[in-house]
């Protein structure tokens, strides 16, 4: 299992992992490098190729645990962490089944949403701080989330990204609010709609949210339209981050039904 943007095991991706667990299947959660208890030389560094690696050994290592079988091992990811499950799961054919939630599609089409000047201001920003960087300095940091986005800038600039971020801050010790510059460029540079057909004919299931402001709805119904192989889209009347919330029961019956069902197991 992999957690969205700056996520960390304890703010509700274990409850996933318990719900699933309950329900016959064994279950891997662990926080990705640099954040939360994991290592990482440069912290709260967020690298999408790295994290693609680093779930691949997570792969290796699960194959290695009593009791599991390399014929049923599945992904699931949440927002970017769905990202990360797609890209993964179309890399590796161990990866025999495959849920993203909210997923992050790609980079460049956020980018290209971003005007003109603010591009050029930006690509600056990532110019000076590579430069910083090698000049021996500590990596820029930027919030993820802010009260008031137009005061700070942040990564997820919306109210209830801030909302949830605090909520979940209670319960999650070790999430900090702040990520390396780096890891906003290098979110740009991440493409998992490039490799979505290739996760067929492993099935596939997509969950939406139908008022979700980061990640419409909309262009995850139509990247599952580019999947040749089993699949599934299941919508959510919710927000983005309602999943792990409110609407919890609904999105985790059904990632657990889909990975049952193609895992041969009675639901």
């Amino acid at each position: 299992m992999h957690h969205g943007f700056s996520g960390v095991k304890e703010s509700y991706l274990d409850r996933y992992g318990r719900f699933f667990s309950d329900a016959g299947l064994g279950v891997l959660v662990y926080d990705p490098r640099s954040l939360g208890e994991s290592d990482g030389r440069v912290r709260q560094e967020i690298d999408p190729l790295q994290q693609l690696a680093d779930f691949q050994d997570a792969v290796t290592y699960a194959l290695t645990l009593p009791r599991v079988d390399p014929n049923r091992l599945g992904a699931w990811g949440s927002s970017y962490g769905g990202g990360i499950a797609i890209q993964a799961a179309a890399l590796d054919q161990r990866i025999r089944c495959v849920v993203a939630q909210v997923p992050f599609l790609s980079g460049g089409a956020i980018w290209s949403q971003i005007p003109v000047e603010a591009r050029e201001h930006l690509s600056k920003w990532f110019a000076a701080e590579r430069s910083a960087r090698a000049a021996g300095e500590k990596p820029m940091m930027l919030p993820v989330v802010a009260e008031d986005p137009d005061k700070t800038p942040c990564i997820l600039a919306t109210r209830d990204a801030w909302d949830w971020s605090m909520k979940t801050a209670a319960i999650s010790p070790t999430w900090r609010n702040e990520v390396t510059v780096r890891s906003l460029e290098l979110t740009f540079s991440f493409e998992p709609i490039a490799y979505i057909h290739r996760v067929a004919p492993r099935p596939l299931m997509l969950i939406g949210a139908e008022q979700d402001n980061l990640m419409p709805i909309e262009a995850t119904r139509q990247a599952l339209e580019r999947v040749n192989g089993p699949k599934e889209f299941v919508s959510l009347a919710c927000g983005h981050f309602a999943p792990y919330t409110e609407c919890f029961d609904q999105s985790a019956s059904a990632a657990c039904r889909w990975f049952l069902k193609h895992f041969e197991r009675p639901c």
